[in-house]
């Protein structure tokens, strides 16, 4: 049955910023399809949330609150998830964002951290977790990025850059990896989550955003999660080294900025 290739029964994943919005419901879109899951995020009190409706699905589920902007955090992830569930086989780069900002307005300790939380974050897990996964005979990684790093617009220079450069780096890693593991990316466009919070209190401002996607609507987080179980199963064991734009059509920013002329 093709269905039966989207199945994840008796992998684990590990998956960052799992607290909210696309990563928790990446982790529970896991657990529907039989995976355990570590989830890691700063806010403890939203990661159990998750783990209930994780574990209300018969998974298990292990919570790792931190700072998941170093190295060592993302080493606690890993070998959280070795002691408790033995084993690693998909891991999730959820971690990242930056806001929109006038290039003359990005400090240089703006651009920094846009890079270390996007990109860093990502190579840190990911190196960590690699020998896990080859003792499992390989794997996926899934690294989330974003349609800005494909676009170019005004107020992105932080946040787009970053998220261009960690779908380059999805590239590198998958020649790196392969055969035995597969890396790939999905470049969400606009998702209705709490990160477009301030946006989706102005109807105004939303139904911008609609007009200026072709599909018509803003994004869910099960249009992310799906496309994430199927690169991170059996169904997409043919496929790496690739990004797969969730984005309801659009080929830039769907909401202009506002950003005038220097």
């Amino acid at each position: 049955m093709i269905l039966d290739l989207f199945r994840l029964d008796g992998k684990v994943a590990i998956v960052t910023a799992a607290g909210r919005g696309i990563g928790a419901r990446i982790a529970t879109a896991f657990a529907e399809v039989g995976a355990d899951v570590v989830i890691g995020a700063r806010t403890e009190e939203q990661l159990r949330e998750v783990a209930d409706q994780v574990e209300a699905l018969g998974r298990r589920a292990v919570v790792v609150p931190g700072d998941l902007s170093t190295r060592e955090a993302m080493g606690t992830l890993v070998d959280t998830a070795i002691s408790e569930l033995g084993r690693i086989d998909i891991v999730v780069n959820n971690a990242g964002g930056s806001m929109p900002q006038p290039f003359m307005d990005t400090t240089e300790k703006a651009f920094d951290h846009a890079l270390r939380w996007n990109v860093t974050t990502a190579f840190n897990l990911s190196q960590l977790a690699v020998p896990h996964l080859l003792e499992q005979g390989g794997g996926s990684i899934l690294n989330i990025t974003s349609v800005a790093g494909s676009f170019a617009d005004r107020g992105f220079t932080a946040y787009g850059t970053a998220k261009g450069a960690l779908m380059k780096l999805t590239r590198h890693m998958a020649q790196d990896l392969a055969p035995k593991i597969r890396v790939n990316s999905v470049s969400p466009g606009s998702i209705a989550t709490s990160a477009l919070d301030m946006v989706l209190q102005m109807p105004e401002l939303e139904q911008a955003m609609i007009d200026g996607t072709p599909l018509g609507r803003l994004g869910t987080v099960d249009d992310i999660a799906a496309a994430a179980v199927f690169l991170s199963s059996e169904a997409g064991s043919y496929v790496t080294g690739r990004d797969i734009r969730v984005d309801g059509g659009i080929e830039g920013s769907n909401l202009e900025m506002g950003i005038p002329d220097l």
